[in-house]
This record gives C-alpha cells, sequence and structure tokens, in this order.
C-alpha cells in the first residue's frame, strides 16, 4: 500500500484543521474518518499528550491479566523483537482495550517513543490519543498504517506505525500487533510482516478451538489447501462456530453469524468424507475444495509455505501421459536443456506443476532444486524478499543473517513459475532484469549475486491479450514463451475413459473389489469436467471411500452435479474440426453463453458452469474490457 508524501499530509492537516474543508485525495479514507471521529469528540491536534509511566506492581498486575495473550504471542514476538534492534524500530504488543503491554526492539527508538507515551502501561485507544495504528486498528477491527502527520496529534507525528487486531475464531479482538519506527525511516515491510505473524497466531488459536469439532479447510485453488490462504471452519454438530478471516470473506459471511449458520445454510454438497479433497459447492454456486477433519484428529497445524521446495517426483503420486504428451515432455526437456524458458498454458486443474516437475524430473537438473513459486499467492507486501532476497536489516522484520530468496535457492535448478500472469507489473521488470542479465540484487545490498537456473512458467491466462491490454509485459511474455505448451482440458482429451481407468486402478479400488460399472464409466467419461484432472482426481476418491467392498459403482451412486447433461457449447466448437479455436475463447464463449442463458445471473451462471463466481467474472472481464456488470445489465430482468 503507497502511502501519501510528507506534503500532501501536511496540505491535507492545512484544509482540515485550519480552514475546516475536505482533504479527500490527500489522505485516505480511513484517516479522514478517524480524524472525523476524533474532532467530534473535542480533541484538540495541538494539545500535548501527558501520560504518566505506570508504577512497577500496576506493570505486574498488568501482565498478569494477560498471561494467556503473552504465551500465545510468544514466538512470534521474540523473533519480530530480535530483528526490530538491527532496524531501529520496535514491535508493541496491545490488549483488546488498546493498552500496551510489551514493546521491545531498537534501544535507541524505545527511548525516542517513551517520550511520546508508547511504551508498556498506556492506553492508545483512539478517543484518548486521537488517530494511530493501535487505537484506529481496534476502532475499525482491521489493519491500519499511520504514517508521520496523519496522527491526530502533532506530537506523534515523529511515528510511522503499522498495526492489526489479533482475532480469535469468533472474530473478537485479543490483542493487536503493531510495528512502529521513526517517521524519517518508514518500513515498507511492516504491515506484511505484522499480518504474516498474526496468521501464526490465529491460526494457532483456531486450533485450541477445533479441538474434538468438525474441521473443514477449504480454497478455489486445491494448491492452497494447508497453506495461510486457505479458510478453515469449526463445526459443533451441524453449527458453524468459529472460522477464520479468509474463510468469513471466501464465504461471504459476517462473524455475527458463526452460532446461527448451520452445514447446509452454506453448501449444497453433502458434507466431505474425512481427509480426501472433494468439490464443495456453496449455496450460491460457488466451487471450492475441500478437506475435513474430524473428532480428534481435527488438527490446523501451522500454514504450509508457500513455495514448494518438493522433490520432483513423490513416491504414490498418479502420474498419466499418453503417447502425445511423453512426445510433448521428451521436446520440452530438450528445450528446458538448452535453457529455452517453457511456457505451460492450461485451465485449473489441468496439472501444470505436474508437467514442470516431469519436466523437471527428465532434465540434465533433475538432480539440482526444483522451487516452485505461485506468483499469485506471495503475500503482496513481501514479494520482493521472497524472491530477490534481503540483506541484514534490509526492512522491519528482516532476519538477523538476511535470506538468499527464492531465484538463489533455484541455483543450478529449475524455477517453476505458477501463475505468472498474476505478478504486478512492477515486479515483471525486476524479473525481467533477472532472466536477462542472470544476476540478482538481494533488497538492502548494492552488490549482484550470480544466478543459474531454468525456468518453467504456468498460467491459466491468456497472456497474449494481457499484453495487448497493458496488463503483462511484452519483453517479459517473449522471453518466457519461446516455447509453448499447451495443456488441454480435460473434456478435449480423447484418452479420458483410459485415464479414468489408471486412476481407478492407482486408488486401490480394484484391490478392494470395487469396480465401475459400464454405465458408469460412460457417463464418468462423457462428463465435461470444468475443474479438469484434479476435479476428476478428488470424484474418483470420493466415490472409491464411499463405496461397498466387492460391489461395483453404479450411477445412481454417482454426485448430484454428474448427472446433469453436458454443456451443448462444448460439443459446437468440437463439431468443427477445421476451426481450432484459441483455449481461452472457447472458455470465454461457453462462459458468455452460461451468463446469457441465466439472464445475467452470475450464482446461476457459475454453478451450471461448475466453476467459481470470481473465476466468471474475472474471464468475462477480459472480454472486451467491459465489466460484467455491463454484461449483466444488458441481460432482462428475471420475472419477479
Amino acid at each position: 500500500m503507497s502511502l501519501p508524501s510528507r506534503q500532501a499530509i501536511s496540505a491535507a492537516r492545512q484544509r482540515f484543521f485550519e480552514t475546516g474543508a475536505s482533504p479527500r485525495g490527500l489522505v485516505g479514507e480511513t484517516i479522514l474518518a478517524s480524524w472525523r471521529r476524533c474532532r467530534a469528540i473535542g480533541l484538540a491536534p495541538e494539545q500535548r499528550v501527558h501520560a504518566e509511566p505506570p508504577g512497577q506492581p500496576s506493570l505486574r498486575e498488568l501482565r498478569e491479566r494477560n498471561e494467556a495473550l503473552l504465551r500465545l504471542c510468544r514466538p512470534e514476538l521474540d523473533l519480530l523483537y530480535a530483528d526490530a534492534r538491527t532496524s531501529d524500530s520496535i514491535v508493541i504488543l496491545a490488549t483488546p482495550d488498546s493498552t500496551i503491554l510489551e514493546a521491545n526492539g531498537s534501544t535507541g527508538f524505545l527511548d525516542k517513543a517513551a517520550r511520546v507515551a508508547l511504551r508498556p502501561g498506556v492506553s492508545w485507544r483512539e478517543d484518548l490519543i486521537g488517530t494511530n495504528a493501535i487505537g484506529t486498528a481496534l476502532h475499525e477491527g482491521r489493519a491500519v498504517e499511520v504514517h508521520g502527520g496523519e496522527h491526530y496529534f502533532g506530537d506523534h507525528r515523529v511515528l510511522s506505525c503499522s498495526a492489526s487486531p489479533i482475532l480469535d475464531g469468533r472474530g473478537r479482538p485479543i490483542g493487536l500487533l503493531d510495528i512502529s519506527s521513526a517517521s524519517s525511516v518508514h518500513h515498507a515491510h511492516a504491515l506484511g510482516i505484522v499480518q504474516l505473524a498474526i496468521e501464526q497466531i490465529e491460526r494457532r488459536l483456531l486450533e485450541r478451538e477445533a479441538a474434538g469439532r468438525d474441521v473443514i479447510r477449504l480454497h478455489h485453488d486445491a494448491a492452497l489447501l494447508d497453506t495461510s490462504r486457505e479458510g478453515i471452519l469449526v463445526f459443533e454438530d451441524e453449527r458453524l462456530v468459529a472460522a477464520n478471516r479468509q474463510a468469513i470473506q471466501m464465504l461471504g459471511l459476517d462473524w455475527s453469524e458463526l452460532g446461527r449458520r448451520r452445514y447446509h445454510d452454506l453448501f449444497e454438497s453433502a458434507r466431505p468424507p474425512s481427509h480426501l479433497v472433494i468439490p464443495l459447492r456453496g449455496r450460491d454456486g460457488e466451487a471450492f475444495h475441500a478437506r475435513r477433519q474430524s473428532g480428534e484428529h481435527a488438527r490446523i497445524g501451522s500454514s504450509a509455505a508457500l513455495p514448494s521446495h518438493q522433490p520432483a517426483t513423490t513416491p504414490g503420486s498418479m502420474v498419466f501421459f499418453s503417447g502425445a504428451q511423453d512426445a510433448q515432455l521428451i521436446r520440452g526437456t530438450r528445450l528446458l536443456d538448452a535453457d529455452i524458458p517453457v511456457l505451460l498454458q492450461g485451465e485449473t486443474g489441468t496439472g501444470k506443476e505436474v508437467w514442470a516437475r516431469e519436466l523437471h524430473r527428465r532434465s540434465r537438473r533433475a538432480g539440482r532444486a526444483f522451487v516452485a513459486i505461485n506468483c499469485a499467492a506471495l503475500p503482496e507486501g513481501l514479494i520482493e524478499a521472497e524472491l530477490f532476497g534481503y540483506q541484514s536489516g534490509a526492512f522491519t522484520g528482516a532476519r538477523r543473517n538476511g535470506a538468499p530468496g527464492l531465484l538463489r535457492e533455484a541455483d543450478g535448478g529449475v524455477l517453476f513459475l505458477d501463475e505468472i500472469g498474476d505478478m504486478p507489473l512492477t515486479l515483471q521488470s525486476r524479473l525481467l532484469r533477472v532472466l536477462q542479465e542472470r544476476e540478482v540484487h538481494p533488497l538492502g545490498s548494492s552488490r549482484p549475486v550470480k544466478v543459474d537456473f531454468a525456468i518453467i512458467a504456468a498460467t491459466l491466462r491468456p497472456l497474449e491479450a494481457d499484453v495487448a491490454a497493458g496488463r503483462f509485459r511484452a519483453d517479459l511474455y517473449y522471453r518466457i514463451a519461446q516455447s509453448c505448451i499447451a495443456l488441454p482440458p480435460l473434456r478435449e482429451r480423447d484418452d479420458c475413459r483410459a485415464l479414468i481407468v489408471w486412476l481407478w486402478q492407482h486408488l486401490g479400488a480394484d484391490t478392494q473389489g470395487i469396480t465401475l460399472a459400464p454405465e458408469t464409466l460412460e457417463q464418468l467419461s462423457d462428463y465435461a469436467w470444468p475443474g479438469n484432472i484434479r476435479q476428476l482426481s478428488g470424484t474418483l476418491k470420493t466415490l472409491v471411500t464411499l463405496a461397498e467392498r466387492n460391489k461395483a459403482v453404479l450411477p445412481g451412486d454417482l454426485p448430484d452435479f454428474l448427472r446433469q447433461p453436458s454443456h451443448a457449447s462444448f460439443a459446437d466448437h468440437c463439431s468443427r474440426p477445421q476451426e481450432v479455436p484459441r483455449l481461452h475463447a472457447v472458455a470465454r464463449d461457453t462462459m458468455q453463453a452460461a451468463l446469457d442463458a441465466c439472464q445475467g445471473n452470475v450464482s446461476e451462471a457459475a454453478r451450471r458452469l461448475g466453476i467459481s463466481r470470481s473465476t466468471l467474472y474475472r474471464r468475462l472481464e477480459r472480454k472486451d474490457d467491459r465489466p460484467v456488470q455491463a454484461l449483466r445489465r444488458r441481460a432482462p430482468p428475471a420475472p419477479a
């Protein structure tokens, strides 16, 4: 998040405090709303803040009352304190009423902060201290940055603060974490560091609430299950009793609905069987991938790291390549060995990472690292630090000895850039420079470091269209797209039946005497599978789990979505072999046809297509640069 300049803040203060005019556009809406609240209760911006330091008995009592909060946050606090000491900043833990419980970090800055009452035992409630990150974040119930003159009181203009509440599984604040520094040396990554630490704290807290209860973990992308991006729902019997922020946002819920909503208020699909990743459909038609953990096994654990450093193959992994695909792999491996980048293009669930790992396994770099980076899932405030590494003290929260970064960790091996189409434009230019010069500039260092790795990129987006629309750099596109491999969706493959049989065998169904009736196999083969191999694999796992030993799976045993007729639009495209449409054009036209058939009802269209609303919005917004809202207005209103 970019901060307003010192000049803009100065102009905003002059308008607001001296002339009474609105400074809209000069400061953020959060800051402006806080200023208005402070003025409404009679706080004067020029008044001095006098907060006597509490005595040791009071501080000791404060710590005793909040011992549980201190214990919960201790791992993250100790790590942040150690790094803050080298970056001229301090880390603050506050109670839910905005009282500073603990502050530690740079000794020099601790003294400066104490002069303006930023010290343990002092309340920084907004109605007492004016606009400030601690009090305003707790008032707003979300992350807030307050920089320099954005503070209400003039005495606090020396501070730059980034804070966010710590929430329990019912959305109630149990505390707050803040990183503060001098306004002259604002750390751009401070808020990202705070939010990462809080994600870990809240995850441990939710694990306690989940003990002995049913837990459903979900995400639109199955690859993001078991990461900090997944949604977590905790049920007691059928009632939703706790959740994390991500789940609340994904399902469009309000915290007040916890305790009142039941499972079938949220989902059309039956409750998933334990431990299997299967498709799950929300009441509004939105599609998720989900895993359920029940009873004593409902442990959330720490979040998995976003980057992957796993070996190219995993024992027992399911990989199926046809003869034509094997020929593509041979070609791709030769290109990779010649250090020519390979771009994998295909819809979600077509197995892009499986292909990337197989290319690495067959290449001359097979014995070296395979580093996978999901460009869409890296924390926005930390992308550069994660990719390029950093020196000690480069920013608040940086490790004492720095970090090499993922690009240097891939040295000698293969770097897999998944969802590269979602990489921010500002970062694309830096990546291009790395690919051209084969060297990395870590944050905080002026000395480049040489790197050597092969590149595999992957995307489900039409990058050519994104280049034309200015959403993706043309020079980076031509650098990574020197060789493209299109992974067809399952509905366009002629080996779907063979794949189903192969997957069924590798799931161990044959050893249990579980077979697929011929008509069941026919129905599975004829389905369009909008979620592709990922959806097919999850569905087959579910069928094996629910089937009885030594019996055949009949069509009546199939999930409801498999009993719907396949979409005619796919058949229409396939009936004209002489006209080979672009992959994204087929998907786009199908989505538009579904939207028109549903009279502009996005939820219903997404349900019929078997995709999420967000996917439908994103793909249609890129049709002709008109927002999907305009497309919806074009459709006739639904009957009352």
